[in-house]
């Protein structure tokens, strides 16, 4: 029994262990925080060992297949890029007497949303969230400056590379090319430009409420601007250049636990590790010290990604084979590109964006193609439906900001400017004061515009 013909065998309950998993990422931390500190490694293994230990012991060699496939294709090239880019921009400090004006505030903004894409919303977010609040840290009200930060440069930014944004890597590891992301240059112009505005007009607002004396008072003297750590700008251009020659080059293939892998993907794995490696190595221990690095963020983001990707399998194997599988209603009802923009937005919004953009291209493929191997049905799906693509990696990059759980790096954002003394709003504070206000209305002009 192939490997694709587990999607038809498997029952609707098998999801399950999905749904509990990112249910439980989105609970925990409100409704029991201590808990959830202390114990969330556990949660993880624990919903994992629910997929893994019956669906191995029911369907045998060709389940063990479909793990060790998420794991060498998917979870530990995803982990390695992460890490490399949490590293080397956590090696960058921006010193400097910045003043948080409205139009200061808004220029880094916009250096970060054209930076996110080629140094990833993780590693831009890294290098700019800490200027970003000391240029703030004198004035009352700025937690609104770090969620609009966490909508621009931790979510809409990185749509243009499979760099920018997790789930477009993902879809580059599943054969996307590298640069056709560059085709949705226009949604992510529109929404970034609406969004910042929109922010230019909250931040004005505070500014002319803050005390007068604050707004008039200069920049700091003797403090000019400069960077320390610059040479992981270099580091970083490594890792761009590896991910780019990894799409671009062919250099035969390997088996790792009986599943293939692209000898190119190897390589670029290695030159990753090897340019955290040499960050980690050359920066000095107090430019990280300043920077407050922490290995815990992406500890977090590691463990609780092993957990998604595992419980994962069974959702992507039924969506895979269209409706020959249980969730076929899925299939029927999500048809229209608008209809996979705002699907694959909603899900990204609570179950992290990643997974979600694996388990809407699987459902167009599905849709689609069904029963097509995915290395045949993708470039299908590009040259015949690419709007479906476009909706989808829209959909879970923009709408990957709505909530602190759609996106990895708004969980580290969120942490750092905490315990930089910045009142964050709670979860759902988050959504009903920002996400429903600014972010629903500007993708539903975006949805009018590109996708209807």
């Amino acid at each position: 029994m192939p490997p694709e013909d587990l999607g038809t065998l498997l029952p609707t309950w098998s999801a399950i262990p999905f749904a509990g998993m990112l249910l439980s990422i989105a609970l925990f931390p409100l409704l029991a925080p201590a808990f959830w500190h202390h114990h969330y490694p556990k949660v993880s293994a624990a919903w994992s060992a629910v997929v893994i230990v019956p669906f191995a012991f029911a369907y045998g060699a060709p389940a063990l297949h479909e793990l060790a496939h998420v794991a060498v294709v998917d979870y530990v090239p995803f982990i390695i890029l992460l890490g490399a880019l949490f590293t080397i921009g956590g090696g960058i400090y921006v010193r400097g007497g910045l003043r948080g004006t409205p139009w200061v505030n808004g220029t880094l903004m916009l250096i970060g949303t054209l930076l996110a894409s080629w140094v990833g919303t993780t590693g831009a977010a890294m290098l700019l969230v800490r200027p970003l609040l000391r240029a703030n840290r004198a004035r009352r009200y700025r937690a609104h400056t770090v969620v609009f930060f966490i909508f621009l440069v931790a979510n809409i930014g990185g749509a243009l590379t499979p760099l920018g944004d997790p789930p477009l890597f993902l879809g580059f590891l599943h054969g996307v090319p590298f640069f056709w992301t560059f085709v949705v240059w226009k949604e992510m112009v529109f929404t970034a430009g609406a969004v910042l505005g929109a922010y230019l007009l909250f931040d004005l607002y505070w500014w002319r409420r803050e005390d007068a004396l604050l707004r008039a008072r200069p920049a700091v003297p003797g403090e000019p601007i400069r960077v320390e750590g610059w040479h992981n700008v270099f580091f970083l251009g490594g890792v761009l250049a590896a991910v780019i020659l990894s799409g671009t080059v062919r250099l035969g293939e390997v088996t790792i636990f009986g599943v293939a892998q692209q000898v190119q993907n190897l390589v670029r794995d290695a030159i990753l590790v090897l340019m955290l490696a040499a960050s980690w190595r050359t920066t000095p221990r107090r430019v990280r010290e300043e920077n407050q690095f922490t290995w815990e963020p992406i500890k977090e983001v590691a463990i609780l990604f092993a957990g998604i990707f595992a419980t994962i399998i069974p959702v992507l194997a039924m969506l895979r084979v269209g409706e020959g599988g249980a969730l076929a209603f899925v299939i029927r009802v999500v048809r229209e590109p608008a209809h996979f923009f705002w699907a694959s937005g909603i899900l990204s919004s609570f179950l992290d964006n990643a997974p979600t953009y694996l388990t809407f291209l699987s459902t167009a493929l599905g849709r689609l193609y069904p029963g097509v191997a995915e290395r045949e049905a993708i470039p299908r799906l590009i040259a015949e439906n690419h709007a479906f693509l476009q909706a989808i990696a829209t959909g879970s990059v923009f709408m990957g900001a709505n909530t602190y759980i759609g996106n990895a790096p708004n969980f580290m954002v969120k942490s750092i400017a905490e315990e930089a003394g910045v009142p964050m709003p709670s979860f759902f504070g988050y959504i009903l004061r920002y996400s429903l206000p600014v972010l629903i209305p500007v993708f539903a002009l975006a949805t009018l515009i590109f996708f209807e």
